[in-house]
């Protein structure tokens, strides 16, 4: 089943070592939006970026850690991400927000019992 719609998508952009109360804050929002209801969330790893402080961010070849950029995406309704918004804030301490309207395509996958009776 296919189905087409008018959505948001959050990007929020922040480092590895970004915290919100004692656990990463990618974690966080991944959290944060499953208790929201939201349709999903990634979290995509940078190999190395920089944003308004001007610092590259890229593996230490000496270092076992790295703050690497990281990028959570979310794609849901208008309502949905209205929702979501404020608490993101309040999480994020440094780093940005990037949000645009986008063409959805939502493909379901039929249930098995459905599939096994057609």
């Amino acid at each position: 089943m296919k189905e087409e719609f008018k959505a948001r998508m959050l990007r929020i952009y922040c480092v590895e070592t970004d915290q919100w109360q004692g656990e990463p804050l990618y974690k966080a929002i991944v959290a944060r939006c499953m208790e929201l209801g939201i349709a999903g969330a990634t979290v995509y790893r940078g190999l190395e970026g920089f944003g308004a402080s001007a610092r590259i961010y890229q593996p230490h070849r000496l270092s076992i850690s790295s703050n690497l950029p990281i990028t959570v995406s979310v794609v849901d309704t208008e309502e949905q991400i209205q929702k979501l918004l404020p608490q993101v804030e309040e999480m994020l301490a440094g780093g940005l927000i990037a949000i645009s309207t986008v063409d959805a395509i939502r493909y379901l996958r039929p249930e098995k019992n459905q599939a096994a009776s057609n």
